[in-house]
């Protein structure tokens, strides 16, 4: 029997979980349990019942504020974020490219990075679309060729239907790929429908793709999917990934590599 004190605890309960999706926009499971002092089986129940009223998201391991999607931030204060740990994960993505190949660098943080480390480079081809790497291998070092289409000014990319034809054309050896959310049963999402499917057809032109991703993005979701993990080859990633979270990915068949 539920007697009114445990009635007046689970409200209590409920109320703190809306505050925290509100505020954090996405929660696990295990922060919930910490933060509440409760067990697993009693925040899933919560969440169940939070869903049913509107409050929230249920997804894998925990939930979503209930519009669903991570906000992505302009491109200058999404370079921000994290620097140091896109930097190690650029520094080990490095290792992936050798003198002869010809990879794809996307529009990422991250993937920026890593342009600034092969500027100087020679005896390499790079394609991309974004307007910013482009900027940065503009001087001597890899031959380049840019992806043209729609302008996006929020990633500084050029998206949509018009990449098609050109991106149909190419065939890269490595695909360097940022995304705003990853989680194993969502794969990899971002904002954009547009630059959702600019994604998806590069990662079919390429022989392989890794995917540069710090750990803010990881068991996060945003609006649209552009691929599930097993288009992936390899994650870089940094050591702020949670345990459960970096077990279930490297479970999910991918090599994972922590910096």
């Amino acid at each position: 029997m539920i007697n009114s004190t445990d009635r007046e605890l689970a409200a209590g309960r409920l109320e703190k979980i809306a505050q925290i999706v509100r505020q954090k926009r996405i929660v696990r499971v295990t922060e919930l349990c910490r933060d509440l002092a409760v067990s697993p089986a009693t925040i899933r129940r919560d969440l169940v019942e939070m869903e049913k009223l509107g409050y929230l998201n249920r997804v894998h391991g925990g939930a979503v504020n209930i519009d669903g999607r991570l906000e992505e931030p302009v491109f200058e204060d999404k370079a921000a974020l994290a620097a140091k740990e896109k930097q190690k994960i650029a520094k080990a993505a490095l290792g992936f490219i050798k003198p002869g190949d010809s990879i794809f660098l996307d529009g990422g943080s991250t993937i920026l990075a890593l342009a600034g480390l092969i500027q100087n480079k020679t005896g390499i081809s790079v394609v991309t679309n974004s307007l910013i790497v482009a900027s940065t291998l503009s001087g001597e070092g890899p031959s380049m060729i840019m992806i043209g289409g729609e302008f996006r000014r929020l990633s500084q990319t050029f998206v949509g239907s018009l990449t098609k034809s050109m991106i149909g054309q190419l065939h890269v050896d490595t695909a360097f790929m940022g995304t705003i959310g990853l989680t194993v049963r969502e794969g990899m999402t971002t904002t954009d429908p547009r630059e959702a499917q600019t994604k998806e057809l590069v990662m079919s032109s390429a022989r392989q793709v890794i995917l540069l991703a710090d750990s803010s993005k990881i068991g996060k979701i945003s609006f649209v999917r552009f691929s599930l993990l097993d288009e992936v080859d390899v994650l870089i990633t940094d050591s702020g990934v949670a345990r459960d979270e970096l077990s279930r990915l490297r479970k999910s068949g991918i090599k994972v590599i922590v910096v």
